[in-house]
């Protein structure tokens, strides 16, 4: 029992230490052990292995009992103990398929574990993905929220002192209304954020299992190398999954040529006669005739030939589309980075400065209430426009690295 417990606090520990907050690469540590895709697929190469034990063996023999030369006519009609032509038999057979048949049925099975192995590979791929952009969805999501309560807060305490201004005559009535109509329109744009970080959780728990998630530590690495993405794309799981299907049509090719060699059988039987008369034993060689090749065995290698074909046609036109998803996705980052840096650099700076200066204009009686609020408006809009933009680069970032990149796996 102290075993038992052991075992199960090892297992535990852990789930544990990644309960609560979760960095990044914790977030896809519960991925790969959590998803049930995952698990999905590494079963099905599991029976795939197990199968592979049967391929390529002699099938199983078969016993066979009768009863030959029982008279039915004639003058020992039913009487077969009057003759010495009846007698009960008792035998065994073993059918043996030719040696090539038995290799490429190895050889499918083979296959088979390849592709089951290459679809795993596949999925988790796919789950690392996801798991990645959802994390970097709600950790954007949460950052875009709050930089917009602080702005909300700010235009908040200018719009409460709105009735102060109307009364030392340095606003109209009519002002005070505008700061409380763009006050609300803010109201709904942070609506739309806090829905946004719930679905960003949802996405997030789809993934990693966590009922309510909480991003920790810092951003991933976002650095592209394209010439690494480019040096490992042949590796990259989808086409490794298709060069395996392919793989898996020439084993079906040479499992069809396989039937153009007979096949074999041996059999051996014991026939028991009446006590007058002397025992049988007989033994026999069965060799099938693959005389009609041209019906039977050459339509289905000839189908068998071209689906090989097709497969290998299928995988070079996967490599085509994905070197272009590669290219385009690399054309797009760096787009979405020159766009980043100038939200970042240009008109973030250029928002809070303008609410720098109407601050100080409204302070000195040059600037409306208005203004004022518009201003604060602007820098919203120019906050949220730059961790938009961030977010994409980042969201880029992970996509290529870990879709094209190998990931070091």
């Amino acid at each position: 029992m102290r075993l038992i417990c052991t075992i199960i606090a090892a297992v535990a520990l852990p789930s544990a230490a990644l309960a609560g907050p979760l960095t990044f690469d914790d977030a896809l540590t519960k991925a790969r052990a959590d998803a049930p895709s995952i698990k999905a697929k590494v079963l099905a190469a599991d029976a795939t292995r197990s199968a592979r034990i049967a391929a390529g063996q002699l099938p199983d023999p078969k016993l066979g009992l009768g009863i030959d030369s029982f008279p039915i006519s004639g003058p020992l009609a039913f009487q077969p103990s009057r003759d010495n032509f009846t007698w009960a038999r008792i035998g065994v057979s073993q059918d043996i398929p030719n040696l090539a048949k038995r290799r490429a049925q190895r050889g499918r099975a083979d296959a088979d574990i390849a592709v089951a192995d290459a679809a795993a590979a596949v999925e988790l791929r796919v789950v690392e993905v996801q798991t990645a952009i959802a994390w970097i969805n709600l950790a954007y999501a949460e950052r875009r929220l709050a930089a917009l309560d602080e702005v909300l807060a700010r235009l908040g305490r200018i719009v409460r002192t709105s009735p102060s201004a109307v009364a030392s005559g340095n606003a109209r009535p009519a002002q005070t209304l505008a700061g409380r109509a763009a006050l609300a329109r803010l109201q709904d744009r942070r609506d739309e954020l806090v829905s946004a970080v719930a679905r960003a959780k949802a996405e997030l728990t789809r993934w990693t299992g966590e009922a309510d998630p909480e991003v920790a530590g810092s951003l991933p690495d976002i650095a592209v190398d394209p010439v690494r993405l480019r040096a490992s794309l042949e590796r990259q799981p989808a086409l490794v999954l298709l060069g395996a299907q392919a793989d898996r049509a020439d084993a079906d090719l040479r499992l069809a040529q396989a039937d153009r060699r007979p096949d074999f059988g041996v059999d051996l039987s014991y026939q028991r006669r009446d006590p007058r008369f002397g025992d049988y034993v007989s033994a026999g060689v069965t060799i099938g005739l693959p005389l009609f090749k041209k019906n039977r065995q050459n339509p289905v290698i000839a189908a068998r030939a071209a689906d090989a074909g097709a497969a290998r046609a299928d995988s070079d036109a996967a490599l085509r589309a994905l070197t272009a998803d590669l290219d385009a996705g690399l054309a797009d980052h760096v787009m979405h980075h020159d766009q980043w840096m100038r939200a970042r650099d240009v008109l973030q700076p250029l928002a809070q400065e303008r609410v720098t200066l109407d601050v100080a204009s409204y302070a000195a009686g040059r600037a409306s209430l208005i203004d004022l609020v518009d201003a604060h408006a602007a820098l919203a809009d120019a906050i949220l426009e730059t961790l938009d933009r961030e977010a994409t680069v980042a969201a880029d970032g992970v996509r290529l690295n870990l879709l094209f990149g190998n990931a070091g796996r």
